[in-house]
């Protein structure tokens, strides 16, 4: 049987895994990374092969979460090949009187939108976005660090007394679908911030889902939805390029099927096919929390307690991806004064919160929340000029017990279903674009089952490594008792969306993964100086608060 040897296997090329490889290597230690694809990215890819003129995304696309992540911002990717591309506007959200509301990257240009849908709104919005100026970073900062987040927790507690104590913490929890409502006579804020809140998979009108709202409108308001110039895949080549040049190893087409154990401290890994490779100092799983729990690790290698709560372990909805090459921009029927990269489809915050119910309740939504990406808009590499890459995604439930939208979908996501829910999608699109069919060159469908077949940690479609809901986060993530990359396995780490925070393309758990592992007693005389590095301590770059 042939054999390796190094210091770490990291299981998985996906953004967490890179970002742990490349904190590892740049520690000194000898780190191989293992990718079951051909490719690595995990979710953060991008083909040719909707149609070769087009570049599509072939799952995530905007990276909020990466520009404002010390995680990935700290690596210097620039250096690697990566370039971020930015829309005219950073995200526009369409009424059904033919008027936009639109958020940029300047808070005046976002205030002139909300002004023209409510009076004096723009000057309400500045206002929201100054707070935000002075808790944003603290809170990114206690999200993302490892729980419990003491220094950041700190430093967020104190920050938000300058803006208002409990007051500010109660806009935190309040429902995205009330959030905001909240002194704005227009419709246009309450839009943004819900529509941004239906991102993750909390229900719109559940306390706390005004967090993810909050947070994502902020990112985009300071930071704006990059993406990187040329395709996604440019982001996971940069990291594999940092990787290597440090002295890394990735091997694609390299499934692992087992983590090794000996004396019950994980040793090494096996790939299908036999091949054994070695692990001096740890495992790192960027692998979803319900594949290494009792797939890549047997059950009766598992404590009893982790087994019995992993059986409660609960995923983040299905989804479907549509994929449009247009030979023209999209027809929208009132086009936006400025064009913006993302576009929300949904008629108001009351049909928002009806779809994220709808999924809650295990039915196929009627009128899903649609999120569109105009990425010629936002990129112009992406496709000849004068014409468009465009693509949109929805949530369906993991599994279904009715189609509220009256098609008789069942959940098996054939091909049928597939098509017939992304026709759906089509004619909610072309409620604000009705010319859009004389504009598509050619269409694909990805449903629950063709996402996971191109990325395993997609589970039935689920693209977070797991709910984003409360009683799955924090010390809870994945399950009761295992909030921090550790595992009840010594030597084993997990580095996926699974591990705290949570999803996103930040990175966060694949330096808190390496972290964890820097941290073990035996590295620590080696590595002290990079254990800083692992914990997130900045580097110099630009304030998140800055536009890019």
């Amino acid at each position: 049987m042939v054999a390796t040897e190094h210091d770490v296997a990291v299981v998985g090329a996906g953004p967490n895994g890179l970002v742990a490889a490349n904190l590892l290597a740049e520690a000194g230690l000898d780190v191989i990374v293992l990718e079951a694809q051909a490719e690595v990215g995990g979710a953060v890819r991008s083909a040719r092969d909707v149609h070769p003129d087009y570049v599509h995304d072939t799952f995530s696309s905007f990276y909020p979460l990466a520009a404002a992540s010390d995680a990935i911002g700290g690596l210097g990717l620039e250096a690697y090949g990566l370039e971020w591309s930015h829309a005219p506007a950073v995200l526009g959200h369409p009424l059904p009187d033919g008027e936009w509301a639109l958020l940029h990257r300047d808070v005046d240009a976002t205030a002139r939108s909300l002004d023209a849908l409510g009076a004096g709104d723009g000057d309400r919005w500045r206002a929201w976005v100054d707070d935000w100026g002075h808790v944003g970073d603290a809170i990114v900062d206690a999200l993302t660090t490892p729980f419990p987040p003491v220094r950041a927790g700190a430093r967020a507690l104190w920050a938000l007394r300058s803006v208002g104590g409990l007051d500010y913490v109660r806009r935190l929890l309040e429902p995205a679908s009330s959030l905001g409502r909240d002194g704005f006579r227009g419709p246009g804020a309450a839009l943004l911030l819900a529509g941004n809140a239906g991102h993750a998979d909390i229900p719109t009108d559940a306390a706390g889902s005004g967090l993810m709202g909050l947070l994502m409108t902020m990112l985009g308001q300071t930071v704006g939805f990059p993406v990187p110039r040329g395709g996604a895949g440019r982001l996971a080549a940069a990291l594999e390029s940092r990787f290597t040049s440090l002295g890394g190893e990735v091997r694609t087409s390299s499934r692992v099927d087992r983590v090794l154990l000996r004396g019950g401290r994980a040793v090494g890994v096996r790939i299908a096919g036999g091949e054994v490779v070695h692990a001096r100092r740890a495992v790192v799983a960027d692998v979803v929390a319900s594949s290494l729990y009792g797939g890549l690790l047997a059950e009766d290698e598992l404590p009893a307690r982790l087994l019995r709560r992993m059986r409660s372990f609960e995923l983040d909805p299905g989804t479907v991806k549509v994929d449009w090459a247009l030979d023209g921009p999209v027809p929208w029927s009132s086009f936006p004064e400025t064009a913006p990269g993302t576009v929300h489809i949904a008629d108001s915050v009351s049909a928002i919160a009806e779809a994220t119910a709808q999924i809650t309740a295990y039915a196929v939504p009627a009128e899903p929340l649609l999120i569109v990406g105009q990425m010629t808009t936002a990129d112009p590499t992406r496709s000849p000029e004068g014409t468009e890459a465009l693509w949109a995604y929805a949530h369906v439930p993991q599994r279904v017990r009715h189609d509220a939208g009256g098609d008789g979908i069942t959940g098996r996501w054939d091909r049928d279903e597939v098509e017939r829910f992304a026709d759906r999608m089509q004619r909610r699109l072309e409620s604000y674009a009705p010319d859009l069919a004389s504009r598509v060159v050619t269409r694909r469908a990805l449903g629950p089952h063709d996402l996971e077949e191109r990325d395993a940690n997609l589970v039935g479609g689920a693209i977070n490594g797991g709910t984003s809901a409360i009683h799955q986060q924090l010390v809870f993530r994945p399950v009761p008792g295992n909030g921090r990359a550790t595992t009840p396995v010594p030597g084993l780490f997990l580095a996926s969306a699974s591990a705290h925070p949570g999803g996103g393309v930040h990175g966060a758990p694949g330096a808190n993964a390496a972290r964890a592992v820097l941290a073990e007693p035996g590295l620590l005389r080696r590595t002290r100086p990079l254990v800083a590095r692992a914990r997130g301590v900045r580097t110099s770059r630009p304030s998140r608060r800055s536009p890019r």
